[in-house]
């Protein structure tokens, strides 16, 4: 059994920094690709950033120059710098990640159960 578990999340004024984290635990023989996605109520779930096992990283035009995201794979933990927030970046932050179940050698999605990032104007 695989869990994901974020922290970080919170209110935070216009201009502002926080960093989410993602925990990765249970039967993991690898991690592909960890991602953050944010989902504002009446809305698609849209990607953040995402970033492969090699260190290769992707991120919405929204939140480029402003956002990173970075991985400790010693730790199966994934990061989400986010500065100069906005009060567009408001939402549910969610992570995801692609993992190789050592147990059926499978690979799965997997999602945690969120995190509220508030940027108040």
């Amino acid at each position: 059994q695989v869990q994901l578990v974020e922290s970080g999340g919170g209110l935070v004024q216009a201009g502002g920094s926080l960093r989410l984290s993602c925990a990765a635990s249970g039967t993991i023989f690898s991690i592909n690709v960890m991602a953050w996605y944010r989902q504002d109520p009446g809305k698609q779930r849209e990607l953040v950033a995402e970033i492969t096992s090699g260190g290769r990283t992707n991120y919405a035009d929204s939140v480029k120059g402003r956002f990173t995201i970075s991985r400790d794979n010693a730790k199966n933990t994934a990061y989400l710098q986010m500065n100069s927030l906005k009060s567009e970046d408001t939402g549910v932050y969610s992570c995801n990640a692609i993992i190789n179940d050592s147990r059926t050698r499978a690979t799965y999605s997997y999602w945690g159960q969120g995190t509220q990032v508030t940027v108040s104007s």
